[in-house]
């Protein structure tokens, strides 16, 4: 039973700081720029913990065919994701120009904002269980929960504050967040309670799944979206990002 407990905490700790993100972008009024530089640090820290944490430990344990299966599943199903929220929905030919400019700006926000919590889904349910599971070796694992948190808060952030610029209410948003947390908890749970004696190839898929849709949704959407405010300097802060993350997992591991 403190198993069970221990794989909860981990996945409140892990999908609890898209809420703290989500919060500080809603409450404090951050400079754009600031929230870029924010979003490119997050982004190379994702790429740390997904290349680090899930793809590593994924082709070790479980081989490379379900490692390469799960990684490019977790980009096709996050790209065809993203195309069902972001899709044109009324014609622009029949708008007024100006209104159509509007909408144009605030779907851009929304859209962003929507496609950064869809990626946040998408790997926060693999990643949780590979934090369920890592509880079955010892314990709650520091380095997976702490790359998974780190890298949380900017999504929780950057989304929070595209969201908040599209007009979305602060009820829609805390339900957004809320909902997603509340999952990654139980996905944390169920990793604990139901894979501990799944093949490794099966944990390796689902690792990698997470993986692919991380990786997918940073080049898409925070990536480019950093790049349009912060320019030449998204590069080093995604590189301190990524060596950030890099160093914890060498030093905790």
């Amino acid at each position: 039973m403190a198993g069970v407990w221990l794989a909860a905490i981990s996945g409140l700790i892990g999908g609890g700081t898209l809420l703290v993100g989500a919060a500080v972008a809603w409450f404090v009024d951050i400079p754009q720029r600031v929230v870029a530089g924010i979003m490119a640090l997050g982004a190379g820290v994702l790429i740390s913990t997904l290349a680090f944490e899930l793809v590593e430990e994924a082709a070790s344990v479980g081989g490379l065919i379900p490692t390469s299966i799960g990684f490019l599943a977790g980009a096709v199903i996050y790209i065809v994701a993203d195309w069902l929220v972001s899709r044109p929905k009324v014609s622009p030919s029949s708008l007024p120009a100006n209104i159509v400019a509007r909408r144009q700006s605030a779907k851009l926000a929304g859209g962003t904002g929507a496609a950064i919590a869809i990626g946040a889904l998408i790997d926060g349910i693999p990643e949780s269980i590979v934090m369920g599971l890592s509880v079955l070796q010892g314990g709650i694992s520091i380095p997976i929960v702490a790359a998974i948190a780190i890298s949380n808060f900017p999504e929780g952030l950057g989304s929070t504050a595209a969201l908040k610029a599209s007009g979305s209410s602060g009820r829609r948003v805390a339900l957004l967040w809320g909902g997603i947390a509340a999952v990654s908890v139980m996905a944390a749970v169920l990793g604990y309670a139901a894979f501990q004696s799944a093949p490794a190839e099966l944990v390796a898929l689902i690792t990698t799944v997470a993986a692919g849709g991380l990786l997918a949704m940073v080049c898409s959407t925070m990536i480019p979206e950093a790049f349009e405010e912060q320019r030449a300097l998204t590069g080093l802060y995604a590189t301190v990002g990524f060596l950030a993350a890099f160093l914890l997992h060498e030093l905790a591991g």
